[in-house]
């Protein structure tokens, strides 16, 4: 008797690199995936960005485990839009309304330069609604650009037209939060030397003192006229997140440390030890828009393997390593 020959089981075909679905609550959201591995996800709600994963599936962003998606409460952790307003320097709710707005898909987006070998990109589209314009009377669209490059780095363009008869002005920032080992075992280097606004002294302007950030209480600070280049150490987890940014002069560092953290219902007690927000953003010279006219600020994020570095860093040679 002949032995049945198995056929081998057909090979399954490869995700597609952008994939519509549900979220958290049935919430729409776009799963971007690069084939190598890496991928990234992105919720209509908010325009946010809640999932940014390495090739071997480590997650590279921190979103709290009490996080709430759920309108209208804007979702803790990724990367939230604040837009058109930071914090609370104005007359908006905290950080403007972006992040707890739903976006569209922007089915005719203007061209940008993509990586020609990546698909895996999403663009978004938000424009104000007629409550919206009660509480921010000007007519705008933003568009918002993910993508996910060839080796996994994750790029946010965000383009404002003023679509209005008038000038307006905003402030502006990717609130992106980190996912980090250890908060005692992570430094910020870049922002050496340079003037900040203390959020936790009224505001006041400092000098940064030391040769690099480090972290041993709660941080709440807007660092000015920043480098292009900014990176986080993660000396645990032997990694390097480095930031280029474009058109956002100003880096927000924030860690709510645990007075904070118990305070926040939408934040885990002993989280505030495993996140880290480092924000392009552009606060202390709001950017004013003629009537026409349009603004771009972008954000890249890669994440790359690091030995631990002492002193002043010079960024680039992260890539190089120490």
């Amino acid at each position: 008797m002949s032995a049945h020959k198995v056929a081998p089981p057909p090979h399954s075909p490869p995700p597609p690199p952008v994939e519509h679905c549900k979220g958290v609550n049935g919430l729409p959201k776009v799963v971007l995936r690069e084939s190598r591995g890496s991928s990234a996800e992105v919720y209509l709600y908010g325009g946010q960005v809640t999932s940014w994963k390495n090739d071997h599936g480590e997650e590279l962003l921190f979103v709290s485990s009490k996080a709430i998606f759920k309108l209208p409460k804007a979702i803790r952790g990724g990367i939230p839009i604040c837009f058109p307003q930071f914090s609370n320097l104005g007359s908006l709710e905290q950080h403007g309304f972006a992040r707890n707005r739903v976006w569209n898909i922007d089915n005719d987006p203007a061209s940008l330069p993509t990586n020609s070998t990546s698909k895996a990109y999403v663009d978004l589209i938000l424009k104000p609604s007629d409550e919206d314009l009660k509480i921010w009377p000007h007519s705008f669209e933003f568009r918002l650009r993910v993508a996910l490059g060839p080796g996994g780095d994750l790029m946010l363009t965000s383009r404002i037209r003023n679509t209005d008869a008038k000038p307006f002005s905003f402030t502006f920032a990717y609130h992106t939060y980190f996912s980090v080992s250890d908060i005692s075992e992570v430094r910020v280097e870049g922002l050496e030397t340079l003037d900040y606004l203390d959020n936790l002294q009224n505001k006041g302007r400092f000098t940064e003192q030391g040769d690099a950030i480090t972290f041993e209480s709660e941080v709440d600070k807007i660092y000015l006229s920043t480098p292009t280049k900014i990176a986080i150490l993660d000396h645990e987890k032997k990694r390097t997140f480095v930031i280029r940014k474009d058109g956002l002069p100003d880096a927000v560092v924030w860690n709510p440390w645990d007075k904070k953290a118990k305070a926040m219902a939408d934040f885990g007690d002993d989280e505030y030890k495993h996140m880290l927000c480092v924000e392009p953003a552009s606060i202390e010279k709001p950017i004013t828009l003629k009537p026409g006219e349009e603004w771009k600020g972008r954000q890249e994020l890669s994440a790359v393997p690091s030995s631990y570095c002492s002193g002043q860093l010079d960024p680039q040679k992260v890539l190089q390593g120490c």
